[in-house]
């Protein structure tokens, strides 16, 4: 006797029909690990052994397949779509291996332990959205993070939107940036957004396309746009800023080149900017910005004993390498500092000449502030340690005279310079971005506090304090308008203190 066929139902996948062999199977390829042309391969290989496999998540789903996920990540995607499917029994989350298995057997294979994913954590729901304050001072921000593409990401769409002068674009960006970088762990699902400060809609959406593709086609193209990478390009030359660099596009220049056709148009930061530019664009390592400290502190101690060098910048909060080096000077006398600055660029200007090659004929021992630095022959037209310097004078401020439009300047005695870098014997010598600024000791904290930085936790700290707490803060003191009353500081933590903040080291500002 001749049993009845079974019967099949049949799918249908862009136009093709397949057979499903297994109906109580429903299979859900997540993406964002697997990618999409992966994706669409095992979706006809499974589909052809006569697999049921559902091309958008829903209550039918019974088994999701991920690929290179952990647990913990597997967990989130879930939760972030049980509002798809409310009120059904959640789908199991298996390994790539049950697949490939399945495949293999021609049907699908037992569901065994090591296949779930979900068997490596607590079968309990996971805590809900990280509860993060608005401001970037009131948070910790480390150096490193678990959401580097996201961050990348949403600061190539803020300094795009820096160069189109779309300001409130840019900080929208930057603080949807900055909450990613404060965060305890990985991004997987925007249902980990939920509740965060500064994520709007757009910010949102550019995470959304990140996890679901990959990539995000807004970004690449702007990343890819000859405006974008005009403006990059020019904005690192040494003393160009968004201006200048919007200028120079809207008349048609595009490359190096080009600028250096206009070389008569240029200031002299800007020739001496372009004449170094490869070096400069080269990051500056710890241990050099840690030499380059040192020659300072020398030529500093023998100008002036006593006063101190501090390297302040990405490098105080733990950066291994930066673009400059920032370098804050100060003496514990109150006005002891007026005048140091033109008295070390002149023996730092002198120091390679000072100290001629070991052993040369008629070389007289250095003096005892030198610092012995054995560098290739200069140049015909020798310069010492200093190729350029930009010197600005200190123009006394009175810190009770702080007002809103100069909120965010300071007016300490600096000298922009670009020095050459020490080098071991036979090395060629590297042109180095230094940055050397003195403040007089009771401003001290409110300097060392203002440049060490992150420029967005600078931001995020000075509109803090005025909406907040109603007072004025730079790097030369905080204010309170109200009362007329100046803030004393011995230290960057009675800055915090005063303000009602938890300290946040160095190594914490990273935002």
């Amino acid at each position: 006797m001749m049993l009845p066929r079974r019967r099949r139902a049949r799918v249908e996948d862009t136009g093709n029909f397949f057979e499903v062999h297994f109906p109580g199977v429903a299979i859900y390829l997540a993406e964002p690990r697997m990618g999409r042309s992966r994706r669409a391969f095992l979706t006809r290989l499974a589909r052809s052994k006569g697999f049921h496999v559902l091309d958008a998540y829903s209550s039918a789903v019974t088994h999701v397949v991920m690929e290179q996920t952990s647990a913990e990540e597997a967990i989130c995607w879930q939760e972030s779509r049980a509002a798809l499917a409310p009120g059904c029994a959640r789908p199991a989350l298996l390994d790539i291996s049950w697949f490939t298995e399945s495949m293999a057997a021609g049907q699908p294979v037992p569901v065994e332990s090591r296949h779930c994913l979900e068997e490596a954590v607590p079968r309990k729901r996971l805590p809900g959205p990280v509860r993060m304050p608005p401001y970037a001072c009131q948070r910790s921000t480390p150096l490193t993070h678990h959401n580097t593409s996201l961050w990348e990401a949403l600061e190539v769409l803020a300094e795009a939107a820096g160069f189109e002068g779309r300001e409130g674009c840019l900080l929208a960006f930057c603080r949807a940036a900055s909450v990613l970088k404060a965060l305890p762990c990985q991004v997987t699902a925007l249902s980990q957004l939920q509740g965060l400060p500064h994520f709007g809609e757009h910010s949102r959406r550019v995470v959304q396309e990140l996890l679901d593709r990959g990539v995000c086609e807004e970004v690449e193209r702007v990343r890819l746009s000859e405006r974008y990478q005009s403006m990059k390009l020019f904005t690192q030359i040494f003393g160009v800023g968004v201006r200048t660099a919007d200028r120079w596009y809207r008349e048609g220049l595009r490359t190096l080149d080009d600028i250096q056709g206009q070389v008569q148009r240029l200031t002299e930061q800007q020739k001496a900017g372009l004449q170094h530019h490869q070096d400069l664009c080269t990051p500056v390592q710890r241990p050099d910005a840690e030499a380059l400290q040192q020659v300072v502190e020398t030529a500093v101690a023998q100008a002036l004993p006593g006063a101190t060098v501090t390297l302040a910048g990405g490098f105080r909060r733990g950066k291994l390498q930066g673009h400059d080096v920032d370098l804050l000077i100060t003496h514990p006398q109150e006005g002891q500092e007026a005048g140091l600055l033109p008295r070390v660029l002149c023996s730092l200007k002198q120091q390679v000449r000072a100290a001629p090659p070991e052993g040369a004929a008629g070389s007289c021992p250095p003096r005892a502030w030198t610092v012995p630095i054995m560098l290739p022959p200069p140049p015909p037209t020798p310069q010492g340690l200093v190729l350029y310097q930009q010197h600005q004078l200190s123009r006394s401020r009175d810190p009770t005279h702080l007002t809103q439009r100069s909120h965010t300047m300071d007016t300490f005695e600096r000298s922009f310079c670009i020095f050459r870098l020490p080098r071991p014997p036979g090395a060629a010598w590297k042109a180095v971005r230094v940055d050397l600024v003195v403040a007089p000791i009771s401003q001290f904290p409110f300097a060392l506090l203002g440049w060490t930085g992150s420029k967005h936790f600078e931001r995020e700290l000075r509109q803090f304090s005025r909406k907040e707490k109603g007072l004025w803060l730079n790097s030369h003191g905080l204010f309170d308008p109200e009362q007329k009353t100046l803030f004393r500081a011995a230290a960057e933590e009675d800055i915090f203190r005063h303000l009602g903040l938890a300290y946040l080291p160095p190594e914490q500002r990273n935002a």
